[in-house]
C-alpha cells in the first residue's frame, strides 16, 4: 500500500462523511505532559471512525457486486459503519453481531436499514457465519480490518490532523484489528517520517504487542475487556506489514486506566467517548508515550453503554 491509497480515498469519501473537528484540551495537556489535541472521530457519522473504511471499500465495488450485497461481521462500530454506508449507496447489507453485542449498537445497525443476524453468534462463530451468508448469497464481505480499501479509508484521519496541525510530532492510536492504526501510520510517517505513531491496545487483548514484539503474528483467547472494539484474537496481515515497519510501538492500558481516560474526557473536554475510543488518551494520562510533545489523541468512537459511562463518571 501507497500514500496514493490513502489520498484517493480521501477523494472518493469527503462527500459523505463530516470532516471531524481537533479539539484542544489545556487540562489534559497539563495532565499528559503534552502539548495535546483530541481528533473526535467520536463525532462521526454513526459515532465512529469506521464509516471511513467501510464508504471506500463499498465504493471500490462494481455495479454488478452492488448489486449481490454486503456482508459484514462487527461487535458494533464496523457494524454501523458499513450498515450506514449501504444506506448511503443504496446496497443492502446484512451484518453479523454476537448475541451479547452492545443493544445500542445493534439498533443503530437495523436502524441504518441493515439486516441483523445474531442467533448463535460470539467473537469466534461471527467470521464463519458471515462467510457462511457470501457462499449462500454471492453478497460481497467487508472485513473490518484487513483489506486495503478499509486501511486506506481510516488512513484520511492522518491527512486531515495533518492538514489542520502540520507541526505534529505524535499521533497517539487506539488498536483492535489495526485497520485504523495501521492507515493513519501509514499516512502520517509518509508525509513526514519524524513523526512518531503509538498505537494503543487494552492489556488484556494485547495480540498486537505480542506480535511486534515477536515479529509475526500472534493470536491470543477472546480478550476480556471494556473495550469491545478492541476483542480482536489476532491483528490483521496488512495492518501488521505496515505496522511492524513504521510503528513508533504498541503499548497497553488497564480497563481501569480506560474509566478513567472516559471520566476526564467527558469532564474535561465534554466529549462522550466509549472505552475504545479512549485507548490514546488512556495511554497518555498514564505516561506510556515517551517525549510526546505536540500530540494528536485520536478518539476512535462515542458509542458508549449507559451503564459503562454512569460507571466511568462514578470511578
Amino acid at each position: 500500500m501507497h500514500l496514493s491509497d490513502i489520498t484517493r480515498a480521501k477523494e472518493k469519501i469527503s462527500p459523505f462523511i463530516h470532516r471531524t473537528q481537533l479539539f484542544s484540551s489545556q487540562t489534559l495537556s497539563n495532565l499528559t505532559g503534552s502539548t495535546l489535541k483530541l481528533k473526535a472521530e467520536n463525532l462521526q457519522r454513526a459515532g465512529a471512525f469506521k464509516i471511513r473504511g467501510a464508504l471506500n471499500k463499498l465504493l471500490s465495488l462494481s455495479e454488478i457486486e452492488r448489486k449481490q450485497g454486503v456482508v459484514a461481521f462487527s461487535s458494533g462500530n464496523h457494524a454501523q459503519g458499513v450498515a450506514l454506508a449501504a444506506k448511503i449507496l443504496g446496497i443492502k447489507a446484512t451484518i453479523v453481531m454476537p448475541e451479547d453485542a452492545m443493544p445500542l449498537k445493534v439498533l443503530a445497525t437495523k436502524g441504518y436499514g441493515a439486516e441483523v443476524v445474531q442467533s448463535g453468534v460470539n467473537a469466534v462463530t461471527r467470521n464463519k457465519v458471515a462467510q457462511e451468508i457470501v457462499e449462500k448469497t454471492g453478497a460481497i464481505l467487508v472485513p473490518p480490518f484487513d483489506d486495503p480499501f478499509i486501511v486506506a479509508g481510516q488512513g484520511t484521519i492522518a491527512l486531515e490532523i495533518l492538514e489542520d496541525w502540520s507541526e505534529v510530532e505524535t499521533i497517539v492510536v487506539p488498536l483492535g484489528g489495526g485497520g485504523l492504526s495501521s492507515g493513519i501510520t501509514l499516512a502520517a510517517t509518509s508525509i513526514n517520517p519524524r513523526i512518531r505513531v503509538y498505537a494503543v491496545e487494552p492489556l488484556e487483548g494485547n495480540d498486537g504487542q505480542l506480535s511486534l514484539r515477536k515479529g509475526e503474528i500472534v493470536s491470543i483467547m477472546p480478550p476480556l475487556t471494556i473495550a469491545d472494539g478492541a476483542r480482536t484474537t489476532a491483528i490483521g496481515e496488512i495492518p501488521f506489514s505496515i505496522l511492524r515497519e513504521r510503528v513508533a510501538d504498541i503499548v497497553t492500558v488497564t480497563d481501569e486506566d480506560l474509566l478513567q481516560a472516559v471520566k476526564f474526557l467527558a469532564l474535561y473536554s465534554k466529549l462522550i467517548v466509549e472505552p475504545t475510543g479512549a485507548l490514546a488518551v488512556a495511554a497518555l494520562l498514564q505516561k506510556k508515550i515517551p517525549n510526546s510533545g505536540k500530540t494528536v489523541a485520536v478518539l476512535s468512537g462515542g458509542n458508549i453503554a449507559p451503564e459503562i459511562l454512569a460507571k466511568a463518571i462514578n470511578s
